[in-house]
């Protein structure tokens, strides 16, 4: 590798003593490749040309073929790939630079005219040619075989150069959220923005990144969620809000988690959780036809039916039809007892994590997306209680093969409930749950001002982008996911001797 980039930086002194930038500042682009498949690809038989059709088109070259006097190379825009083809008319000297300085990853810019090869491909012929950016490093021959994914995750830049499942899954990706910015639009809802850095971070129950600023002496938190204050929003007179954006928690990096991820949610004034049920049926279902042309889908080679209406089932029902226990009216003996013969036990042992372990015992049988609803007030401090069971909460989870796509509520509007509510999670807190929710003495104070009946939902993206491409872990759908920093040489790449957390 050290010898090669010499080579290369060499390269690059020789071009400039022949009076040649190899990095000039633009190109004149008329037709991006896609274009041009797009507009002759039906037009050219084999053998034919366009001579008459003038193109001026980019991008990197990704593999070059020498014939005698002529030269084969392909490019790659963000498009498309195209062959190119060269030969002796561009002239003596300048065919002699590309043959010499031209290499695979450089980038450069074709003018020329379209035809059809003999052998049916369809190409441009490059009257002339400009080199648009020298590359040092040489783009890897074996990217596709390489098994440490440690590797691709670190350098996703050449993942998405010579991967075209991984360039598209990421197109899929902010197509997506394009989309649902558009869905949100047209049911009049607004996009806003609420802070990242705060001095009390709530909306879930996460363990927060914290970090100190300066100005104040003070540590501030990442937000683990919108929720607060988007809510917010809706005590000062927004009826319907949302926001597609960051959300960060100190926990534990799996197959489904990312310490830092994106999440959209959104409240709608005078409206409850059966209100969301229905905003969420319609925006997941099209969002997945959009994207795969049906409803129903494979995901890592299982069927999923996302046709509407979707499932509806009680958690309270649901555990006891697989575990025989009731979480609402057997004692905490009960539910530790049935705890322990799965072999399974909370870090905090309080009834709230009792009933949160034996809901993980069972979320795996879960594969259609289903309303998992009315979740108990010990495990939902930020929801209204039910309407018919005040033990209950107007809450659900949407769950797809056993994993939570989205959570909604009747938002909690009553001021003096949820003080006591986050009085409770301070106490938590006290007793060493790190993940509690912390006492927001400023939003108790904005729904003192009074807050309507609001129906909130929060959807996870990355889970999203997952199902809709069919991708087997969350780092596949996050351009750049979190990893075990590098140590890095004079020129090589060493990992630390860890391994990356699984």
């Amino acid at each position: 590798m050290d010898e090669l980039r010499l080579q290369k930086i060499k390269e690059i002194e020789q071009l400039r003593e022949k009076g040649i930038n190899p990095y000039p500042y633009r190109f004149e682009i008329t037709h991006k490749l896609a274009e041009i498949r797009g507009e002759f690809d039906a037009k050219l038989a084999s053998g034919e040309k366009d001579e008459n059709a003038h193109l001026s088109t980019a991008g990197r070259v990704m593999a070059i073929r020498y014939h005698g006097k002529s030269i084969f190379f392909v490019i790659q825009d963000s498009t498309d790939r195209l062959q190119c083809y060269m030969n002796i008319s561009v002239g003596d000297g300048a065919f002699k630079i590309f043959k010499e300085h031209v290499k695979v990853g450089d980038f450069v810019g074709v003018k020329g005219f379209p035809f059809r090869s003999h052998t049916g491909e369809l190409s441009i012929f490059a009257a002339s040619y400009e080199i648009l950016s020298k590359a040092i490093r040489t783009l890897p021959e074996k990217w596709h075989g390489l098994t440490d994914k440690e590797k691709i995750y670190r350098q996703r830049y050449i993942d998405t150069i010579v991967n075209k499942n991984s360039f598209k899954r990421f197109k899929t990706r902010y197509r997506i959220i394009q989309m649902i910015r558009d869905f949100m639009n047209a049911e009049e809802f607004i996009e806003v923005e609420t802070p990242i850095l705060q001095f009390v971070t709530g909306g879930a129950t996460a363990k927060p990144f914290v970090t100190h600023l300066n100005v104040f002496n003070l540590d501030m938190y990442l937000k683990i969620a919108h929720e607060l204050y988007l809510k917010r929003y809706v005590v000062g007179g927004f009826d319907g809000v949302y926001e597609i954006g960051k959300c960060f928690r100190n926990e534990g990096v799996s197959y489904k988690h990312n310490p830092e991820f994106t999440m959209l949610e959104c409240y709608k004034a005078y409206a409850d959780y059966n209100d969301m049920m229905v905003l969420t049926e319609k925006l997941i279902t099209h969002i997945i036809e959009e994207v795969k042309g049906t409803t129903k889908i494979t995901y890592q080679g299982r069927e999923i039916d996302f046709s509407r209406p979707w499932k509806r089932v009680k958690m309270r029902d649901y555990i006891k039809e697989h575990l025989n226990v009731d979480i609402l009216d057997d004692p905490d003996e009960k539910l530790l007892k049935v705890l322990k013969d799965h072999g399974t036990l909370p870090e905090i042992m309080e009834r709230g994590h009792y009933i949160e372990k034996l809901w993980d015992l069972v979320e795996d049988t879960i594969v259609n997306p289903t309303f998992l609803m009315d979740h108990p007030v010990d495990i939902s401090p930020l929801a209204k209680r039910h309407r018919e069971d005040p033990r209950l909460t107007e809450r659900f989870e949407v769950i797809v093969l056993g994993n939570e796509l989205a959570n909604a509520f009747s938002e909690l509007n009553d001021p003096i409930d949820q003080r006591k509510r986050f009085e409770a999670q301070a106490a938590l807190r006290q007793a060493g749950d790190e993940e509690a929710q912390m006492m927001d003495f400023d939003f108790l104070r904005a729904l003192e001002y009074g807050m309507p009946p609001t129906g909130g939902l929060g959807i996870g993206i990355d889970r999203l982008v997952m199902l809709a491409t069919d991708a087997p872990t969350i780092k596949e759908v996050i351009a750049y996911p979190l990893v075990r920093p590098e140590k890095f040489t004079s020129e090589g790449l060493e990992l630390e001797e860890d391994e990356e957390e699984k």
